[in-house]
């Protein structure tokens, strides 16, 4: 049995060793024991048993308790070869027969279902019909009046399960529980002499830092520009804020979209999409938006006030950083706050099925648990040691990882060095690679000289030339994660309308140092590539696209750089099912956008010449480089080069080989297959 586990964790799912705790979740369920698995957001709890339910025959019932969660979930099964299907109460009458027709006659081997499904006429009869070796619970949380999404209809489950034909072995699963609420999900769903594994909270991939700034509105500016290429949800309590923030954002040239509960349904659907696909990088919206949305590549959870719980918090903070990468959790704290969820909770609509002594005892633990979240704000001690002891586990005094226990970077201006640079891609008339302006910034004539520069003639040749190359790039990386620079296709630094800004003095520009930088990975340019052929199926597939791949994957990818379809199932997330459904166009794009070789850089500038005068130095560099029988001048493309190009790409010669066969440089070869559609 476990060579069949460890065969379905690698040729399924593409990982090649188990997160802590799921192991012994998996054999548990296995050996048809109970289970309790308390894991934080991101740790892999569906893989539980998802794992056992492709081993144990007939069906397995999932009890999820919102339909997009349900979705996703079965998306991501399908991309995996999986089949499985949900049955909810948005589904087309004909569409809902059809799938429990399917469902009774045992085509899927994962049904998902909300807990109030579990009631509707008709479909208990089925499911005592169907064989059923497991009900994985899923958010258990729900079922504790303690919990902060307590369901009432999940207090029905015990009573389903004992009237099926058989008890199923029972999972539950839960990222955020009390040791209260443990205790609530162990006693309500009647779990026998469970296997209970808490791999414990903390994600130390997670950043926790809280700041009180005097403009609120300026400090999630200035948090957003040194963000700007990265995904992000920013909270509000209401409505109105969400509106506002959003509107605010929009008119600064962000990417951003609005998610509350007052949009049409419609609405709401596309906004949803437009940042699941990375049509929009930032999500402003109230808590109603987040449970079950499958994005791994969230870089930043945002609050922009402070919600009611630290449990509510900790959930909608823990969907940052769900692909294992560094990521940033951050509470803007105003006192009005308190002020504002005190309402929230005064004036949330009153629980149908709760007496009026229950909803009582509910309203004064939401005012004990308001309490706990004002002492996370306003603490100054180490966030993560607050966290962590409120959900019952031990923690270190100090974790080096939280706005407590360090202390804020130092924001350095850059403002006369963005000018620079800005100016240096201006004058060039936007036609070169960061890799040239670099150089040219130093005073260096790259080899072989680009087509068209003159160092007499550019004002910017060597302005920064006491300057280290590395600070040069960490500049030009910071203007373009905040939106003062961009790149094409090609890698070409492009200008745009926030970069006149910094030009004509409309705006400074500011830098942190010491930051970790996220995107500062092997190969940026074949990353970027890749995250551009996620989007593109994503799109054509209406898929998430952090559910195609999640960054990490992509990451993975640049580093190996697998050559066939066998070195990419291998790859950590990939899986065979994937590796041949989508492998070709990958390896494509791996092809074509190799990383640059260790070292390739410093040959480069080796190579350069230090122009120790602009008068005449080009026109002597010129001369030697055409006499050393170098690149010539650009020439355009004939049609008899096409075809020749033509030939040669379909015959499987790499950029690198065309580059020496056409004497162009790669960039050049690149743009010219583009042009010719074969790329």
């Amino acid at each position: 049995m476990k060579a069949k586990v460890h065969d379905i964790l690698t040729k399924v799912y593409g990982h090649h060793q188990f997160r802590p705790g799921q192991q012994e979740l998996v054999e548990g369920l296995l050996e048809h024991m109970d289970v309790l698995g308390v894991m934080p957001t991101g740790s892999g709890k569906s893989l539980c048993y998802q794992i056992p339910a492709l081993l144990f025959p007939g069906t397995t019932l999932v009890i999820s308790p919102l339909i997009s969660l349900m979705k996703d979930q079965v998306t991501s099964l399908k991309l995996r070869g999986i089949s499985a299907a949900f049955l909810n109460s948005a589904m087309e009458e004909a569409e809902y027969r059809e799938t429990a027709y399917q469902a009774a006659g045992g085509a899927y081997k994962i049904l998902y279902v909300a807990p109030e499904r579990l009631q509707a006429p008709g479909f208990l009869e089925m499911c005592r019909h169907m064989d059923i070796p497991l009900v994985a619970v899923d958010e258990a949380h729900c079922i504790s009046q303690w919990g902060q999404d307590f369901r009432p209809s999940y207090l029905k489950i015990p009573e389903f399960t004992a009237a099926l034909s058989k008890r199923p072995v029972i999972g539950a699963f839960t990222a955020t529980a009390t040791p209260r609420v443990r205790k609530d999900i162990l006693d309500n769903l009647k779990l026998e002499a469970p296997v209970t594994v808490t791999t414990g909270f903390d994600r130390p991939n997670l950043s926790f830092s809280v700041y009180s700034p005097k403009d609120r509105d300026k400090a999630l500016s200035d948090l957003l520009r040194d963000r700007y290429r990265q995904s992000g949800i920013i909270y509000c309590a209401t409505r109105k804020n969400v509106e506002a923030v959003c509107s605010r954002l929009d008119g600064e040239g962000f990417s951003v979209t609005r998610y509350h509960a007052g949009l049409e349904p419609d609405e709401r659907r596309r906004n949803q999409e437009d940042f699941l696909f990375d049509r929009k990088r930032i999500m402003v919206a109230t808590n109603a938006f987040g449970m079950g949305i499958d994005k791994s590549n969230v870089s930043y959870v945002i609050h922009y006030n402070m919600p009611k719980s630290l449990e509510a918090y900790y959930q909608e903070a823990g969907r940052a950083g769900r692909d294992g990468c560094d990521a940033d959790c951050i509470l803007l704290y105003a006192p009005q706050d308190v002020i504002t969820a005190r309402w929230l909770i005064e004036h949330s609509e009153p629980n149908p099925d709760l007496t009026p002594e229950e909803q009582a005892q509910v309203r004064e633990k939401d005012e004990e648990r308001l309490k706990w979240m004002t002492f996370y704000a306003r603490s100054r001690k180490c966030l993560r040691h607050d966290l962590l002891r409120y959900f019952g586990e031990n923690a270190p005094d100090s974790c080096n990882n939280c706005s407590n226990c360090v202390p804020d970077c130092e924001h350095v201006d850059i403002t006369t060095e963005a000018q620079m640079i800005l100016s240096c891609v201006a004058r060039t008339k936007q036609q070169y690679s960061d890799d040239v302006v670099v150089q040219l910034m130093l005073g260096v004539l790259p080899y072989p000289p680009p087509e068209g520069i003159n160092p007499a003639e550019l004002t910017t040749f060597g302005l920064m030339n006491d300057f280290e190359e590395g600070n040069i790039r960490e500049i030009i990386r910071a203007l373009l994660d905040q939106g003062y620079l961009e790149k094409d296709d090609d890698s070409i630094l492009k200008l745009n309308r926030q970069s006149e800004k910094i030009l004509f003095g409309k705006q400074r520009a500011a830098m942190r140092r010491g930051l970790r930088n996220r995107r500062d990975i092997t190969g940026e340019d074949l990353f970027q590539a890749l995250q551009k052929l996620r989007y593109e199926i994503s799109s054509k597939e209406y898929v998430a696209a952090s559910a195609l791949f999640s960054d990490s994957t992509l990451r993975d990818l640049c580093r190996i750089l697998p050559k066939d379809k066998k070195q990419l199932a291998a790859v950590d997330g990939m899986g065979v099912f994937k590796a041949n459904r989508y492998g070709d166009q990958i390896l494509r794009v791996i092809h074509l956008f190799k990383p640059a070789a260790p070292g390739k850089r410093k040959e480069k500038k080796k190579t350069g010449s230090r122009i120790p005068s602009k008068e005449g130095s080009f026109a002597a560099y010129r001369d030697k480089v055409i006499e050393a029988g170098s690149t010539e001048a650009y020439q355009p493309w004939t049609k008899e080069e096409d075809q020749q190009l033509i030939r040669e790409h379909e015959s499987g010669k790499t950029t690198k080989e065309l580059s020496e066969i056409h004497k162009r440089t790669a960039g050049a070869i690149r743009s010219r297959l583009k042009k010719l559609g074969l790329v």
